[in-house]
């Protein structure tokens, strides 16, 4: 007796009328319409494969407009690839604002000497960062001491005394 159902089972008469093999009525097959995609989207289908998280990551920064921030942090992480070992070992970027680059050397000789080469450096950005908006870039030397202190200051040479 397989054509009866066991008791105690609970079953819609859809499904037992599907397994038997039998025909919906038309308003369970109209349910059965609306209840789907509305684009009549079908399995293996193209554009059903599922995308990477590169692809999903690449989408939500491109739309939120964060490329060229992500460039310029991207631009600071590999400074050596752009200067070189032995010049990244001497040099920092100190700061990214409105398309200039400051980049921050240990000594006025390196500077002197990465401020020649500025064509090359820039270049090399602009290949490798195109979306970073690097327009011009600078090199300095090391922070020295100074008197100046605040907004306000006094005009003249300062003090003399204190080192003699």
């Amino acid at each position: 007796m397989s054509d009866e159902r066991p008791a105690g089972v609970p079953e819609t008469i859809a499904t037992y009328l599907r397994l038997r093999g039998l025909p919906l009525s038309k308003a369970a097959r109209r349910k059965r319409q609306r209840r789907g995609d509305p684009d009549g989207s079908q399995p293996f289908t193209k554009g059903r494969d599922p995308g990477t998280i590169g692809d999903a990551i690449s989408a939500l920064t491109t739309s939120s407009g964060w490329t060229p921030q992500l460039e310029r942090e991207e631009l600071a992480l590999n400074w050596e690839t752009i200067a070189g070992p032995e010049s990244a070992d001497h040099s920092h970027i100190e700061t990214f604002a409105q398309g200039l680059v400051v980049v921050r050397c240990d000594s006025t000789a390196r500077a002197t000497q990465m401020r020649m080469m500025r064509a090359a450096f820039l270049t090399r950005i602009l290949e490798l960062y195109p979306e970073a908006g690097v327009k011009e870039i600078r090199f300095f030397g090391p922070d020295v001491p100074t008197w100046k202190h605040g907004f306000r200051r006094v005009q003249g040479r300062g003090p003399r005394d204190t080192y003699g």
